[in-house]
């Protein structure tokens, strides 16, 4: 009767070791459309900002500011470009 008792404290003990190691499960990983949308909400954010930055900015000239939009409005249309091509 002890040896039957030790064994299964034993095996009991062993079992719940082992449920305790599980990994929870992974969480799901984003649609090919929903990492798109991600992307292109933080692109817009970033354009936003740096075109708030250039537009207040206290020492640029008119020329200044409209040479440095020109670029930030081609780099991000060739970025948005890239996106949907994904």
């Amino acid at each position: 009767m002890k040896k039957f008792f030790i064994s299964t404290v034993l095996l009991l003990g062993l079992s719940m070791s082992v449920n305790a190691q599980k990994r929870p499960p992974a969480p799901p990983h984003p649609s090919k459309s929903e990492l798109i949308s991600i992307k292109s909400r933080e692109l817009d954010k970033k354009y936003n900002t740096e075109k708030k930055l250039i537009m207040s900015h206290p020492l640029a000239t008119k020329k200044m500011k409209r040479d440095q939009m020109k670029a930030l409005n081609e780099r991000y249309r060739t970025e948005k470009r890239l996106l949907k091509k994904m």
